[in-house]
């Protein structure tokens, strides 16, 4: 489906795609590139960003040195680490970006630049749920998750040879696979309460590799794409 020219598209962007090891210039340079044209073209964008690589090393040094620390201490690495994460972006995204990171998505938002970037909000919510929240708050339906995976998978690709990819799932069959409760640092295509409330908005959430900018091109231009997409 093509998106009217003056929605607000909705990039969930996986920290990992941000600091996969190092910074990844060239990710960053291609993001505000096809940001910046479509903004030329009338669109409006809400990037969520998560903490991803960084977040779950910082967990795991904590872990290693003070085996006992707790779910509300690795909460705020996670936060801390979506937060630089998200600053980072905002800065290349220079003169198109709302002048602050916005950290609490239910907060009413008055955007002056068509870029609005969100890093995490509080302890027990995941960047998935941030998003899921910041959906609901702008009236959006639509969330391009943004990964380093090109689909879903039945089970762990990682794990399993004959995982099958699913191009197309609802909420209740996507929950299915999933774990049941969300916990710090879980590596999930969608977490499972965001997943829950994203399900009860009627939101579609579209799963795929950010790093194929050309195949998040057809997705903004409403041409067929590569991923998995979740509906109710």
């Amino acid at each position: 489906m093509l998106f009217m020219k003056s929605e607000t598209i909705l990039l969930s962007v996986g920290g990992s795609l941000v600091v996969p090891d190092g910074v990844d210039i060239a990710f960053l340079k291609n993001l505000r590139l096809l940001v910046a044209r479509h903004i030329r073209n009338g669109k409006r964008f809400a990037v969520s960003v998560g903490g991803g690589s960084t977040c779950r090393t910082y967990q795991d040094a904590a872990r290693a040195v003070m085996p006992k620390t707790s779910q509300l201490e690795l909460d705020w690495i996670g936060i801390r680490s979506t937060e630089l994460n998200a600053y980072l972006v905002k800065v290349i995204m220079d003169e198109l970006a709302h002048h602050e990171v916005i950290s609490n998505p239910t907060k009413k938002i008055r955007l002056d630049k068509p870029v609005a970037v969100v890093a995490g909000w509080k302890p027990g919510c995941s960047t998935d749920m941030d998003t899921v929240l910041l959906a609901k708050n702008l009236g959006i339906k639509r969330i391009a998750n943004l990964t380093n995976i090109d689909f879903v998978y039945d089970k762990d690709p990682r794990i399993h040879t004959d995982a099958k990819p699913l191009r197309d799932i609802t909420w209740k069959a996507f929950r299915a696979i999933l774990p049941p409760q969300w916990k710090p640092g879980l590596h999930s295509p969608f977490d499972p309460v965001a997943s829950k409330l994203a399900q009860k908005l009627g939101l579609t959430v579209a799963i795929m590799n950010g790093n194929d900018f050309a195949n998040l091109n057809k997705y903004i231009t409403g041409k067929p794409f590569v991923g998995t997409v979740i509906h109710s």
